[in-house]
């Protein structure tokens, strides 16, 4: 999981073509949501040299489309017991979301993947709940998600989280082991287990928070040197998987103890050697309150909070990652979005946002619409690999009691919230 921090809060856990609109209405349809009126698109500000860096803004429709007739309304609903079913999913190439295999209904979680039309799901793994002492690993349930995986025919990608307790230095942490090494030899075990099975590893996550890098000083150098032997170890167990750099957060914050901020971090990682052991960098682009579209350099802003900084907006992560590359020799590498999402409270019931009152600002209609636009901008650009939306089914799993659950795409009860629809019927940006 991710977590946001704010200037303003502490740590909290999180953590277009007409075909598209067309696909877009019929999903607004058949849920009865009125969309209300997105706002006027920001005025473009680039600074670095278009060809090198800026994400492809296709036109985007702000409102019905001249010459596009709506498709009709469905038919009235027969009995309960056979509810009219819905139109197939449309295939995105790339797109991918975040599910929850470990616990719940692993199947019907696979379905509800199934039914975004996606390529790829992410199923982040605690090292933690796998190894409970030296030669004493458990990858029962592992093993069944893999499987199922594979079944369902997705592309999966693995993250591993956090080192067993008896290898940290502060057992009670949340962070990486004493010993290096010993992530060479566990990722190396698990690549020979699931070889062939798992496409890629996403090695760490957000290790630029001190939350998610307890038991030693923040560092981007020994991140790098983390990840250097865990891609060995993957190499050498699976020399077809993917190496993908675990993502900093993004936090608006660069006090070097609860954070470093995020780009001054890749800076970092990519000064210490990242880009020798990695195919890709992961990135975790959020958007805050903000539109897909927006900048913080923008005259005006849509959200009235969390529009102050580069880390609120999902373009200007995205665009500067890429300068970063570019000024660092790294520019061959894609940025893989191995996490991005809008929050929103409506529709799920009374919800803490102290320290994230964004997600208040942030409808349902509108966190279908910055995702579905998302996609097209990130589909689009050459630079950018897989996107993997967080998060398809957290809050059937914790309920409406976790933040994070305002990213969700299902409500508690399973049933679908509008960005759940948009993504089905998205389609992939036309070449």
């Amino acid at each position: 999981m991710t977590a946001h921090i704010s200037p303003q809060s502490t740590p909290r856990p999180k953590k277009a073509s007409k075909k598209t609109c067309l696909w877009l209405a019929l999903a607004l349809a058949l849920t009865a949501c009125q969309a209300s009126p997105p706002a006027s698109p920001p005025s473009p500000t680039p600074t670095l040299p278009p060809e090198e860096y800026t994400l492809f803004l296709p036109g985007i429709s702000y409102g019905a489309t001249p010459g596009v007739t709506p498709s009709p309304s469905p038919s009235p609903a027969p009995a309960p017991e056979q509810p009219t079913p819905l139109p197939p999913p449309v295939f995105k190439p790339g797109a991918g979301v975040q599910v929850h295999l470990l616990s719940g209904d692993r199947e019907q979680t696979l379905r509800w993947a199934e039914g975004l039309g996606v390529e790829w799901v992410k199923q982040q793994v605690d090292w933690n709940l796998i190894e409970h002492g030296p030669d004493d690993l458990d990858w029962t349930q592992l093993d069944r998600a893999v499987g199922d995986c594979n079944r369902f025919g997705f592309r999966l990608l693995i993250s591993v989280i956090n080192a067993p307790s008896h290898l940290r230095a502060d057992p009670t942490g949340y962070g990486p082991p004493v010993d290096y090494s010993a992530f060479r030899r566990f990722m190396q075990q698990m690549a020979e287990r699931y070889q062939g099975s798992v496409a890629a590893y996403e090695l760490w996550n957000e290790p630029n928070l001190a939350r998610e890098w307890s038991g030693e000083p923040l560092d981007p150098a020994r991140f790098v040197a983390l990840v250097a032997e865990g891609a060995q170890g993957v190499r050498a167990g699976d020399p077809h998987a993917l190496v993908i750099s675990g993502a900093p957060a993004v936090t608006g914050i660069n006090d070097g103890v609860t954070a470093i901020d995020d780009r001054t971090y890749l800076r970092g990682m990519l000064a210490a050697g990242l880009a020798q052991w990695v195919d890709g960098v992961g990135v975790h682009p959020y958007g805050f309150a903000n539109p897909p579209e927006a900048s913080f350099r923008d005259a005006q802003q849509v959200a009235p909070s969390h529009n102050d900084h580069p880390s609120f907006f999902f373009r200007d992560t995205l665009e500067d990652y890429r300068a970063i590359l570019l000024e660092n020799g790294a520019g061959d590498l894609p940025l893989w979005v191995t996490e991005f999402g809008w929050p929103s409270v409506e529709g799920m019931g009374a919800m803490d946002t102290t320290g994230w009152e964004y997600a208040r600002y942030v409808s349902e209609q509108q966190q279908a619409d910055y995702t579905a636009r998302a996609f097209q901008i990130g589909l689009a650009t050459p630079w950018i690999g897989p996107m993997i939306l967080w998060n398809l089914n957290i809050a059937v799993v914790y309920g409406n009691g976790r933040p994070e659950s305002a990213y969700s795409l299902l409500r508690p009860d399973g049933s679908y919230r509008p960005v759940y629809l948009a993504v089905r019927f998205a389609a992939p940006p036309q070449p």
